[in-house]
């Protein structure tokens, strides 16, 4: 972390530019030595700011520490866009340069909330500045209402076409550009036709989601169908089990061994935006497939290590919890993933066959836990009537590293 004892101020200001700051935030940056920002936003200062102006170098984050050390004796402040700690550089620098001054001007969420009457409360906020449009997928439910920050121009026709995709073509999407700025505007029309061409890139895109699209529910257990997968997919059923047994929360790191289909995985990530998760999975084939499973039900941030348990683990970032879905009965795996663990780590695993279950049985018998059977049965046709057809009873140990 770098030092800065002369101090360093961090001023959000919005596209109506100096007018709209605070005198607190015009007498920190007319004190400023130096000055920091885009050039977009070093162009709304006025002259008698007189401060060295410093345009951002590209890329951004690896010159940071350098730009700041360089700056480090002088009264430094830096422009962001709107409230810094709001998906903003704020925190970027808190890392860097320690103790931060901020001086936040309303962000374009707010300002968004502010022209259309919604309530911020009862809004879901997502950044797409730097993530994949398929993160929007968990938040699309009937009724609900988004705010999304776009990357640029293009970010407004990527959400229209997922909504589409979704069979929420009937949302109703606007665009707000350049809020807070003299020539601010909007678009406003249904995802499925309205007309997103010609946009600036200071937008945020408001979405008010039609009634009629798929309906992915954020419970454990997504309908099977929701899947792509080769057989290698743990049942609904069993999976909502599994989950509970798991316990996701938020910012725990999750390695899901065997991921087959990535289900486990996936619906791990799907609880909360923090929740983190590698999926290992020995086939090529199969680690494809769960990195477009993730991708259509929203979590593109899964990471996908294809190769086979034990080896694969090593290197893996520590985790909180480990599943194995495949490979118990390897030598190996059981023992590289509880070695893992840190204290108060939780490992479940499942097993099918009657190997399998000895090997957990085994490992119950040394190490305490919990050891479930789950029996499922589903209704189907038996010629002209309904019967129950039985699927293979999965056996589940789940144990706290002590």
């Amino acid at each position: 972390m770098t030092d800065n004892p002369a101090g360093l101020t961090v001023v959000g200001i919005g596209a109506d530019g100096w007018a709209g700051l605070t005198g607190t935030a015009t007498a920190a940056l007319t004190a400023a030595d130096v000055i920091l920002g885009s050039d977009r936003q070093l162009a709304l200062l006025p002259p008698q700011v007189a401060g060295e102006r410093v345009a951002w170098p590209s890329p951004l984050l690896p010159a940071l520490p350098g730009l700041l050390e360089a700056h480090r004796d002088r009264r430094v402040a830096v422009l962001a866009s709107g409230d810094p700690m709001f998906h903003g550089i704020g925190a970027t620098l808190r890392r860097h340069a320690g103790q931060v001054r901020v001086i936040p001007h309303p962000s374009s969420v707010s300002l968004a909330a502010a022209r259309l009457g919604w309530p911020l409360a009862d809004v879901d906020v997502l950044s797409l500045v730097t993530a994949r449009v398929e993160e929007l997928h968990p938040l699309v439910h009937p009724g609900r209402r988004i705010l999304v920050l776009s990357r640029d121009a293009s970010t407004p026709a990527e959400v229209a076409a997922l909504l589409t995709s979704r069979g929420y073509g009937d949302s109703t999407v606007t665009v707000l550009s350049r809020l807070g700025g003299e020539d601010e505007a909007s678009v406003r029309g249904p995802a499925a036709t309205v007309d997103l061409t010609g946009l600036d890139p200071l937008n945020v895109v408001a979405i008010e989601c039609g009634r009629g699209g798929a309906r992915l529910p954020l419970t454990p257990g997504l309908p099977d169908d929701a899947y792509e997968s080769d057989g290698q997919l743990t049942k609904r059923e069993v999976r909502a089990v599994t989950l509970a047994m798991l316990g996701p929360q938020p910012g725990e790191l999750l390695w899901d061994v065997g991921a087959g289909s990535g289900s486990i995985a996936i619906e791990w990530m799907r609880s909360h935006r923090a929740c983190r998760a590698v999926a290992v999975e020995s086939s090529p084939e199969r680690a494809a497939r769960v990195e477009a499973n993730a991708a259509a039900l929203g979590v593109p941030k899964l990471e996908v290590v294809v190769g086979r348990a034990p080896g694969a683990l090593a290197g893996l970032s520590t985790p909180d919890v480990v599943f194995i879905g495949g490979g118990v009965t390897r030598d190996g795996v059981l023992e590289a993933a509880w070695a893992a663990l840190p204290e108060g780590g939780r490992l479940v695993a499942n097993a099918v066959t009657l190997e399998s279950e000895a090997v957990l049985a085994a490992w119950y018998a040394k190490l305490g836990g919990e050891l479930t059977r789950v029996a499922v049965s589903r209704a189907s046709p038996v010629g002209g009537f309904t019967g129950w057809r039985s699927m293979m009873p999965v056996t589940i140990w789940s144990v706290v590293k002590p």
